[in-house]
């Protein structure tokens, strides 16, 4: 596999990413949602000793995820995942080939339904520890 080459929109901060994507997927948590001013978010998860992020990143919490974005444009490129093992990027900073979806994650907390074929789990499905608990619009 190439590496994937990510960038803010200023360039400021770059990371490379040796590995495929282990899960990709929508979130729509109310935390993601205060956190991005969206009603959802686009996620791809890596392994973290596969992402190396160049340049200097300004790092905030808003409950339990920790949240990188440029200190020049402001742009959020990834997250930590607690644990440590795991960096969600923002999948639009990805080429556009590669986000591939799998499910919508936390519709519980969804202001918009979003009618797509995907699987829509309540909090978060059985890999995440969660359960087989859909919502349907």
């Amino acid at each position: 596999m190439d590496p994937i080459e990510v960038a803010c929109n200023c360039g400021a901060v770059t990371a490379r990413l040796d590995a495929q994507p282990l899960q990709q997927f929508y979130c729509h948590c109310d935390d993601c949602q205060r956190a991005s001013g969206s009603p959802y978010v686009a996620i791809a998860l890596f392994p973290a000793a596969s992402v190396r992020v160049h340049g200097e990143t300004v790092a905030w919490t808003l409950r339990t995820l920790p949240r990188h974005r440029c200190p020049v444009c402001g742009i959020q490129i990834f997250g930590e995942v607690p644990g440590g093992e795991i960096i969600g990027i923002r999948a639009e900073r990805l080429p556009p080939d590669l986000f591939q979806p799998a499910f919508h994650i936390h519709c519980r907390y969804a202001r918009l339904p979003v009618q797509d074929a995907l699987p829509h789990y309540a909090g978060l499905p059985p890999l995440f520890g969660g359960n087989d608990e859909r919502v349907a619009w």
